[in-house]
C-alpha cells in the first residue's frame, strides 16, 4: 500500500549489486589479457571493451558515460597499451553510441550488433595507429581480431543479459 504507483514508462531503480556488477565485469573482461597463452598474432578480442559496450547498450542506467574513462584507464594499465589510449577511445565510443542512441527511435539486436562492431573496429584500428608504427604489417591480424570480436559480441551481449536478469532477481 505504501509503494508509489508505477507506470509502464518508468523503469524501476536497479539494485545496488546490479549497479556494481557491470563495472566489475568490465574490469574482469580486461583482466582476460593476463591469462597465459602463446599466440603469434593478436587474435584475442578486447573483452573489456565488448563488455562495456554490451552493458551500455543493454542497460544505460548501470554505467554512466564517464565510467568509460576509469575503466579504459584500468584496461590500459592491465593490457600494456599506451596510457590513455583506451581511456580516450572507450570514452569516444561510448559518447558516439550514446549520441546515436538518442537519434534512433527504436533499436533492435541487429542495430546493437552493428553499433558494437563499428565501435570495436574503431577502437582496434585507432589503437593500432597509436601503439604500432604504420610500417608494421599487422593489418591482417587486425582484420582477424575485428572479425572475431564481431562474431563474439552476440555471446557477450547474451551473457550480460543473463547476468543482469539474475542480478535483478
Amino acid at each position: 500500500m505504501n509503494e508509489p504507483l508505477r507506470t509502464g514508462f518508468v523503469e524501476p531503480e536497479a539494485p545496488l549489486r546490479a549497479k556494481r556488477l557491470a563495472p566489475l565485469m568490465v574490469m574482469a573482461g580486461s583482466l582476460v589479457t593476463l591469462l597465459p597463452g602463446v599466440a603469434t598474432v593478436p587474435w584475442l578480442p578486447p573483452f573489456g571493451l565488448m563488455l562495456l559496450i554490451a552493458w551500455r547498450l543493454l542497460r544505460t542506467d548501470l554505467l554512466r558515460i564517464w565510467a568509460a574513462a576509469p575503466l579504459g584507464l584500468f584496461d590500459d594499465l592491465v593490457s600494456g597499451q599506451p596510457i590513455g589510449s583506451a581511456t580516450m577511445l572507450w570514452t569516444m565510443c561510448i559518447l558516439a553510441i550514446d549520441m546515436l542512441d538518442t537519434r534512433l527511435v527504436w533499436r533492435d539486436f541487429w542495430q546493437d550488433w552493428l553499433l558494437a562492431t563499428g565501435a570495436i573496429g574503431f577502437c582496434l584500428i585507432a589503437g593500432r595507429l597509436v601503439a604500432s608504427p604504420l610500417s608494421a604489417h599487422v593489418d591482417t591480424a587486425l582484420v582477424l581480431q575485428i572479425a572475431l570480436s564481431a562474431s563474439a559480441y552476440p555471446l557477450i551481449a547474451r551473457m550480460c543479459a543473463a547476468i543482469d536478469l539474475k542480478a535483478r532477481a
